[in-house]
């Protein structure tokens, strides 16, 4: 029931019910538990939120990423064949200890390493070239910008069926092009050298185009006035390219070195698809152009053992993180960075 309120008045006491002017505020006690409940949620908002944004991507990383790294590395120390993969027998270190004796190993690495070579470091160079050019200001940019880039959204198969029949023996256009010089039909599958090369030419072309675009994108982050202050100086064209351009994108000439290391130790499709596919020769009747990526495949998936491929697999993972090390040792030690002894 509700009572009143006596209010003195000219008249005399009056009685005004609550909550009309003049009488007790009755929401008052009741809003301040209201402002601490919003500003608790506004500080969880604060404190939770960045993380709710990226929990999506380390859930996706632990199921797709980190499970199957672990899985892979109990695997690598069992011996599992793919008809019966529950079914494990403990080898411990015997499939590391056959691996590092095995002279199929040492050959897919050095395969790995010198299409690594012969296929990065003309693809970046000519990466290089390609977007200075691409930096100035001329007619039809945006046409070229997506023409470098369609190798790259080209998928593997297709490019490496086109590059095949290019570099066929008897009536490939790479050897009708090298008749009219005088030369004689070079067989590309089968010889080591002249496979490796075809294989990288074929990375080239994916890759060039994409690697062109990151530079691009970073020379035209470089402030245009070092330009002008280098043009001021007197200096030429390849004066400012080697002094201005070349420093300000180091940052990404590092990432597309990395990037290319770990795509050429990943290197897969391009010589399984070269070497007739997985129902023909693979890397070669000799393994001439066999890659740490086609071993894996060949313990695994015609071997039927499957703790090998994941020991392949595991090498292949420390081979990496080798690289990178000597990589950034390899980087202080040119830019005369003192490394710290901890």
């Amino acid at each position: 029931m509700a009572t009143s309120t006596s209010v003195p008045h000219a008249d005399g006491p009056q009685d005004v019910p609550p909550g009309s002017a003049g009488g007790p505020r009755s929401g008052s006690d009741g809003g301040r538990p209201r402002q601490k409940w919003r500003t608790l949620l506004h500080r969880l908002d604060l404190r939770t939120a960045p993380y709710a944004f990226i929990t999506p991507f380390f859930v996706i990383f632990a199921a797709f990423s980190f499970y199957p790294l672990l899985y892979t590395s109990w695997i690598s120390l069992h011996r599992v064949e793919l008809s019966s993969l529950n079914v494990m027998e403990w080898q411990g270190l015997d499939n590391y200890t056959r691996l590092w004796q095995d002279e199929q190993f040492w050959n897919a690495l050095l395969n790995t390493f010198t299409i690594g070579v012969i296929s990065t470091v003309p693809q970046l160079l000519m990466a290089l070239g390609l977007a200075h050019l691409l930096n100035y200001h001329l007619r039809g940019s945006a046409f070229f910008r997506v023409a470098a880039l369609t190798p790259y959204a080209t998928s593997v198969g297709a490019a490496a069926l086109v590059f095949t029949m290019l570099f066929e023996r008897d009536f490939g256009m790479i050897n009708w092009g090298l008749s009219l010089f005088g030369f004689d039909n070079i067989d590309w599958e089968n010889n080591k050298w002249p496979a490796q090369i075809a294989i990288s030419c074929i990375v080239i072309w994916r890759w060039t185009g994409y690697n062109a675009l990151l530079y691009l994108a970073a020379m035209q982050a470089i402030p245009k006035d070092r330009y002008e202050a280098a043009a001021i100086d007197g200096a030429s064209r390849w004066q400012q390219f080697r002094q201005v351009t070349i420093p300000g994108i180091r940052t990404m000439i590092v990432f597309t070195i990395v990037l290319s290391t770990i795509g050429a130790t990943q290197l897969f499709g391009e010589p399984l698809i070269f070497g007739q596919g997985p129902n023909g020769v693979t890397g070669g009747a000799d393994n001439q152009y066999q890659t740490l990526g086609l071993l894996l495949y060949q313990e695994g998936w015609r071997n039927y053992q499957m703790g090998r491929a994941a020991t392949v697999a595991w090498a292949m993972f420390l081979i990496l993180i080798l690289v990178f090390v000597l990589q950034r040792l390899t980087a202080r030690l040119l830019s005369g960075t003192p490394i710290r002894k901890r």
